[in-house]
C-alpha cells in the first residue's frame, strides 16, 4: 500500500511517520511530501533513508491514503486533487472540518458517519477530540444541554515555533516571539486569533465541531482556551449539564467501559501534564496511544490527551482495512477504529463539494 504524509518534515508529520512505523502499518511505499523548500531532504523509515518529495510528486505516485498535516492552505489546494485521483485523504487541518459534506470523524464517537464514498475525511481539533471522547457516553445515554469548557493547552499545539519560544525563554533568550506574550512561567488567555464575537478561533472550534460531530445544534457550548508553559499534554476542565437527571453512579457506569477512556474515581489519582508528556513519548516509541484520563468530582471531568495523531492513524486503519480486504494485502495490525453504537441519527454527507469528483472506480476499490 502506498501512503503519503503531506507535511512530513513538520512536527506532527515526523511523529506521524514514526507512529506508522511503530504500529507496523502495512506501508509498501512511504511517500513523505513537503514544500518545495524541503523536497530532496531525507528522513528515516524502518531504518532506511527515504527522500522527501514535493506534493505534486506525491500526487503523481497515486497513493492509496494521504495523511495531511501541512496547514489549511495546503489542504485546500491539494486535498481535492488527491481525492479525485482515487486517494483517501485524512486531513489534520481546519480546512474541511466545517464543510457540510465532509465528515468530521472521531473514531470512538461517530465512526458510523464515515461512508466508503468519503474520499476526504476531516480530523477534529485536538481539544475537541479529547473532550468528546469523554462526553460521548454521556451524550448517548443522557443527552447534553450545556457544555462549559476551559482548556489549558501546551505549546506543542503551536508546533515547533511555540516549543522554540518556550525553550529559549527558559534559558533567558527572548529572540523568538511566536506568541504575543512571554510564555515561559506564564499563562496566555489566547489560543489563535480573536473572531468578531470576541471568542478566539480555537474556542469556536470547540463550539462548532462539537455540534457537528454530535449532529446536534441545540447544545450550548462556551469555551475558554489558554496557552500554558507546558511542552506536551493539553488539559481541560469540563462542566456539563445533562438533559436527564441521573446519579453520579450512573455517570460512572456510562464512562467505565467507554472506548478510549481511563476512568479515575479516586480524587488523588489524577494525571498531570508531566505524566502526559511521558505518555506522548511512550506512544511515539511503542505505538500505544495516551487515552484521556477522566476524574469525576461533582460535575467536573479532568482530561488529558494529545490525540490528533492517534485519531488520524485510527482513521487510516479503517481505510486500510477496507482497501486491504479487497486488494489481498495483510490487514493492518494496528488498533482498529472503535465503532461506538448510537441511537441518534449520525450526520451524513450530501453531494461532493464544488470541483470534487469521486472517481468511477472508487467503489470497486472497497469491499
Amino acid at each position: 500500500m502506498k501512503v503519503a504524509v503531506v507535511g512530513a518534515t513538520g512536527l506532527v508529520g515526523s511523529v506521524m511517520i514514526k507512529v506508522l512505523e511503530e504500529k507496523k502499518f502495512p506501508v509498501d511505499v512511504l511517500i513523505p511530501a513537503a514544500s518545495e523548500k524541503s523536497a530532496g531532504k531525507e528522513i528515516y523509515y524502518n531504518n532506511k533513508k527515504v527522500k522527501v518529495c514535493s506534493i505534486q510528486q506525491a500526487l503523481d505516485e497515486k497513493p492509496h491514503i494521504a495523511l495531511f498535516s501541512a496547514g489549511s492552505d495546503v489542504s485546500l489546494n491539494w486535498a481535492e486533487k488527491f481525492a479525485a485521483a482515487g486517494c483517501y485523504v485524512i486531513d489534520n487541518s481546519s480546512a474541511w472540518r466545517m464543510n457540510p459534506v465532509i465528515p468530521l470523524i472521531v473514531p470512538e464517537v461517530n465512526i458510523d458517519s464515515l461512508k466508503k464514498e468519503n474520499r476526504i475525511i476531516a480530523n477534529p481539533n485536538c481539544s475537541t477530540i479529547q473532550m468528546l471522547v469523554a462526553l460521548a457516553p454521556l451524550y448517548r445515554n443522557f443527552g447534553i444541554k450545556k457544555i462549559i469548557v476551559s482548556t489549558y493547552q501546551s505549546v506543542t499545539g503551536s508546533g515547533i515555533k511555540g516549543i522554540t519560544q518556550l525553550e529559549k525563554e527558559r534559558v533567558g533568550d527572548d529572540s523568538s516571539k511566536f506568541y504575543a506574550r512571554q510564555i515561559d512561567l506564564n499563562c496566555i488567555p489566547q489560543c489563535d486569533v480573536f473572531t468578531d464575537n470576541d471568542y478566539t478561533k480555537e474556542e469556536m472550534k470547540l463550539v462548532n465541531e462539537t455540534r457537528k460531530i454530535f449532529n446536534d445544534n441545540n447544545i450550548s457550548v462556551s469555551a475558554t482556551a489558554a496557552r500554558v508553559a507546558v511542552r506536551g499534554g493539553h488539559s481541560e476542565s469540563v462542566y456539563v449539564e445533562l438533559e436527564k437527571k441521573v446519579s453520579k453512579e450512573k455517570i460512572i457506569a456510562a464512562l467505565k467501559d467507554a472506548a478510549g477512556l481511563i476512568l479515575k474515581t479516586n480524587n488523588e489519582e489524577y494525571t498531570t501534564a508531566l505524566e502526559a508528556q511521558v505518555l506522548v513519548t511512550y506512544y511515539a516509541n511503542t505505538g500505544q496511544f495516551a487515552e484521556p484520563a477522566v476524574r469525576i468530582g461533582g460535575l467536573k471531568n479532568r482530561l488529558k490527551k494529545d490525540g490528533t495523531i492517534g485519531e488520524q492513524i485510527e482513521l487510516a486503519c479503517l481505510i486500510c482495512t477496507m482497501i486491504c480486504t479487497r486488494a489481498g494485502y495483510i490487514k493492518c495490525n494496528a488498533h482498529p477504529p472503535r465503532s461506538v453504537p448510537s441511537d441518534r441519527t449520525p450526520a451524513t454527507s450530501a453531494a461532493p463539494p464544488a470541483g470534487y469528483a469521486v472517481p468511477a472506480t472508487a467503489a470497486a476499490d472497497l469491499p
